[in-house]
C-alpha cells in the first residue's frame, strides 16, 4: 500500500509526544488500511527531547508507510506543519496533532466531501479544552473574522484535508500558532473552496499544551499583522495593474 505516489498522506507534528506517538500511529495505520487507497503517514518530529523520533523509527521498521522527517532542534509548530506539509506525497494531504484529542477514523467524513471542494476543515464539536484556551480560541476566530472577513467556525482546530493543489500553491511562513490561520486565509484568497464538518474533540491525557502560552500568542499576533499588510499590498498592487 505504500507505493512511490500515496493516493492519501496523514502528517503528524511531533513534540515531546512519547506517551502518544505508538497509539497515534497505530491507528493511523488502521485507518489508513481501512481505507484502502495508497497512503503514507508523515512524522515530523520538532527536535523532541524525549523517545518520541526513537519510537517512530521503531515502529518504521514494521511498517514502511511510515516516514519520519526530524528538525535536530525545535523550530515550532508552525514550522514542523510546514515540514510535513512540503514533504508529503499524496494526491490528498490530510494533517492533525499528534495529542490523541481526535479520533483519526473520523478521517472518512472529511474524505466524503473531498471531491466538491478543496479543502474539508473539521471542527471541533464540542470542543474539549480547557474554559480559559476556549475563550481565547473564541478572541481569535473574531479578530481573523473582522481583519480577514475569514468565516470558519474552528480556524485552528487541527483536523484538516487539502488537495494537492492547495499546498503547492501557497506560501507557509508562519512557524508558530498561526499556521493554521494563515493557511485557510492564503487558501481562501487564492480562490479556494472551504467545506466545514464536525469531528469529536477529546481532552489531553497526556503531554503539555503550548498554544496558549504568552509568547505563542505574541508571535502568533506579530504573524497575523504581517499576513494582513502581505495581502493589503498585493491586491493594491494587482488593482493598479488592472487599472485602464
Amino acid at each position: 500500500m505504500s507505493g512511490a505516489n500515496p493516493e492519501l498522506s496523514l502528517v503528524f507534528p511531533v513534540w515531546n509526544e512519547q506517551e502518544n506517538v505508538e497509539p497515534l500511529l497505530e491507528t493511523a495505520l488502521d485507518i489508513g488500511h481501512r481505507i484502502g487507497r495508497p497512503f503514507e503517514i508523515v512524522v515530523v518530529d520538532d527536535g523532541s527531547r524525549d523517545r518520541s523520533a526513537d519510537l517512530v523509527l521503531s515502529k518504521r521498521r514494521r511498517n514502511r508507510e511510515i516516514r519520519l522527517v526530524t528538525h535536530p532542534s525545535n523550530r515550532g509548530y508552525g514550522a514542523a506543519l510546514r515540514s510535513g506539509l512540503r514533504a508529503a506525497r499524496g494526491d490528498w494531504v490530510f494533517f492533525s496533532d499528534a495529542d490523541l484529542q481526535f479520533d483519526l477514523h473520523e478521517l472518512e467524513a472529511l474524505l466524503s466531501h473531498a471531491e466538491q471542494v478543496d479543502i474539508v476543515a473539521g471542527y471541533r464539536a464540542p470542543r474539549r479544552d480547557p474554559f480559559g484556551r476556549t475563550i481565547l480560541a473564541w478572541g481569535w476566530g473574531v479578530l481573523v473574522r473582522l481583519i480577514f472577513d475569514l468565516r470558519v467556525r474552528d480556524i485552528d482546530c487541527a483536523f484538516k484535508l487539502f488537495r494537492r493543489e492547495v499546498i503547492d500553491a501557497i506560501p507557509i511562513a508562519s512557524i508558530g500558532a498561526f499556521v493554521n490561520t494563515e493557511i485557510l486565509v492564503r487558501a481562501r484568497h487564492a480562490g479556494f473552496r472551504i467545506q466545514q464538518v464536525p469531528v469529536s474533540h477529546r481532552p489531553r491525557r497526556h503531554g503539555r499544551q503550548s498554544g496558549a502560552r504568552p509568547r505563542v500568542v505574541l508571535r502568533a499576533a506579530v504573524e497575523l499583522l504581517t499576513l494582513h499588510r502581505e495581502l493589503r499590498h498585493g491586491d493594491r498592487v494587482a488593482e493598479t495593474r488592472t487599472e485602464p
